[in-house]
């Protein structure tokens, strides 16, 4: 029983490897993997020497160095992890139990970069920028059920911050619709959505009443697949305000001191049309409109899921729109012909039109997209002439904005995550963005780690008992 001995150890030593390597995956490429400005004591003349090795450097930073107090700058920077179109799937009565298996493990290998990262980077924000479920057209049930598993496995946070969602979730009650609709459409005709306060939050680091401010600020930003393009209902709408808030809104920070700077969170889906609803639509452009009037002295964040337009060649998504017809509409579904049934980037006037409201003035500021699963990193260089932006991959303006399309997090994208680090120049009295991408590993070699370690024990039991 030699071979088999020998068999057992090298699975075993496969499994090490393999389970070294997912759980500091960062370490391999640090540059990648880490915010664009540090602050540890570098006192330590031994331990300055072991952070030059390869590898074994960065872990012992991740591990035993912490920031030093007195080199963190003031305004602290803003740390910004995003991730992006994780579309996890739902199970049916008829799927498969590979499948079930399969749906399972995903949550876990997506929770496993969120969980790596977060306690590497310790992030002021997470974000989720859209497509967080496969499909739109899901019930009720569903959509709770695909919810409670993005809030306990995917990106799981203290109990205080999300109780009041999974207690609703718990209750197996479909959401209220119609009196979703009817408030809606009496805000609407209220003029509710023009007024700046509907959208306004400032200094918000929890959302909840517990002020977990050790705990990043989650924000969730809607996608096609959450709520749909031109085919948006009011059953999408009101599910997703009552489990992941408004679709819409700015939230500022240090507004009283000389480095204010605001999020800025757009339902990009409600912008293009035609709509089955299209009052959502004008609920969107009102939006729009309340942050061209508003007057703001600061940088911006823009966070949303469809990218802005560009011309062919700078992605690999080149501009596209799609509509409903009588060949891509199934049996039932006659009622969409004419909508909007996809587009890779916001239509040109839009785009414009979006870059026009928030990035007004001289400030400096960044868009995070999603929905382009193989990611790219765009500047607009606003030409002060025509008044326009024009995509380009080089700064070509002494004004401009970077747009960073997070590659998505799936196995097939190898597990990404978006780094946004914002710093404040005190010299230039503006925020510098900076954005980097780093990669995990396609979910193959998660699953032989997991795999690897069951097997592991089996074989060195029966061992054992031989």
């Amino acid at each position: 029983m030699a071979w088999f001995r020998g068999f057992s150890w090298a699975i075993t030593l496969v499994t090490v490897v393999l389970n070294v390597y997912i759980y500091t995956y960062p370490s391999f490429t640090p540059g990648k993997c880490s915010w664009n400005h540090s602050y540890e004591d570098g006192s330590d003349l031994i331990g300055e020497r072991v952070r030059n090795i390869p590898y074994f450097g960065d872990l012992y930073k991740t591990f035993f160095v912490k920031e030093s107090s007195e080199k963190l700058p003031q305004p602290r920077d803003i740390r910004m992890m995003a991730f992006g179109d994780p579309q996890i799937n739902g199970n049916w009565p008829s799927t498969p139990y590979i499948k079930r298996l399969d749906n399972f493990g995903n949550d876990y290998y997506l929770g496993h970069i969120y969980r790596v990262m977060k306690s590497r980077l310790h992030p002021t924000h997470v974000v989720g920028l859209g497509d967080l479920f496969s499909s739109q057209w899901i019930a009720d049930s569903e959509f709770y059920n695909r919810t409670r598993r993005y809030m306990t496995r995917l990106f799981p946070r203290p109990q205080e911050q999300t109780f009041a969602e999974l207690d609703f979730i718990a209750m197996h009650k479909d959401v209220d619709w119609v009196s979703h609709l009817e408030w809606f459409q009496r805000s609407l005709a209220d003029g509710v959505f023009l007024r700046p306060e509907f959208y306004h939050y400032e200094n918000v680091y929890d959302w909840s009443s517990a002020n977990l401010t050790h705990e990043p600020l989650f924000i969730n930003v809607s996608g096609n697949h959450d709520i749909g393009y031109g085919d948006t209902t009011y059953q999408h709408m009101a599910r997703w305000r009552r489990l992941f808030g408004k679709d819409n809104y700015w939230i500022e920070f240090d507004n009283d001191t000389d480095h204010p700077w605001r999020i800025v969170v757009l339902n990009s889906l409600a912008l293009d049309g035609p709509l089955l609803q299209p009052e959502f639509k004008d609920y969107t452009w009102q939006f729009i409109e309340t942050l061209k009037q508003r007057s703001y002295h600061g940088s911006s964040i823009l966070l949303t899921h469809i990218p802005m337009y560009k011309p062919e060649g700078l992605c690999v998504d080149g501009p596209l729109v799609e509509y409903f017809n009588e060949k891509n509409c199934h049996p039932g579904g006659e009622y969409r012909i004419g909508l909007l049934k996809s587009e890779n980037h916001l239509q040109y006037d839009t785009s414009q039109a979006v870059m026009n409201a928030i990035f007004k003035g001289n400030y400096s500021g960044i868009i995070v997209t999603g929905h382009d699963h193989e990611g790219c990193e765009n500047y607009y260089n606003y030409n002060f002439t025509s008044g326009e932006w024009h995509a380009s991959k080089s700064i070509d303006s002494p004004k401009y904005i970077k747009e960073a399309t997070v590659r998505s997090m799936m196995g097939d994208f190898d597990g990404n995550t978006g780094l946004i680090t914002g710093h404040f120049n005190h010299d230039t009295k503006s925020w510098e963005f900076n954005y980097k991408s780093c990669p995990f590993v396609v979910q193959h070699v998660w699953w032989v780690a997991q795999i690897g370690i069951v097997l592991s024990i089996m074989l060195h039991s029966i061992n054992f008992l031989l």
